[in-house]
């Protein structure tokens, strides 16, 4: 399969339902880990819907996570106080990058880009995880949109 470019994003991993795939396969894995369960002690199976909808939001798609979820600061509170570590985000986008290769349609220019808007993301979520629970995190602004370029 080819990249699509003239496609955005969230058309060329194939929308909602690829999301949804991906997320579950990743979240098999994580809650395997001996490394990354314990961070998500708290997980419930409407967890991998919610991230689907937010990953549809951030590649293109429909702005359901903003409008039904609470956006970017809803996102962004519930890793407050994890503490994630260097290695669990190191392990995190291992597990991910494994999920984006079964899940996702072929294409290095597609599979590069959304690794790398996980990567920037784990970073994100690193650094406000250090910050305890209930701190104000202000307004972070619009949740964040990433296409064939990056972040837009």
């Amino acid at each position: 399969m080819t990249d699509h470019r003239s496609d955005g994003l969230y058309d060329a991993i194939g929308g909602l339902e690829a999301l949804r795939r991906l997320s579950n396969t990743f979240y098999r894995g994580v809650l395997a880990d001996p490394l990354l369960a314990p961070v998500f002690a708290d997980f419930t199976p409407t967890h991998i819907e919610h991230v689907a909808v937010w990953l549809a939001e951030i590649f293109g798609g429909p702005d359901r996570f903003t409008t039904e979820l609470g956006g970017h600061r809803s996102l962004l509170r519930v890793h407050l106080g994890l503490a994630i570590t260097e290695e669990q985000r190191t392990r995190w986008m291992e597990l991910m990058a494994e999920a984006v290769h079964e899940e996702l349609p072929e294409g290095e220019l597609l599979r590069r880009r959304v690794l790398e808007y996980f990567d920037w993301g784990t970073r994100i979520a690193k650094d406000v995880s250090a910050s305890p629970a209930g701190t104000d995190l202000g307004d972070p602004g619009p949740t964040p949109r990433w296409g064939w370029e990056g972040l837009q």
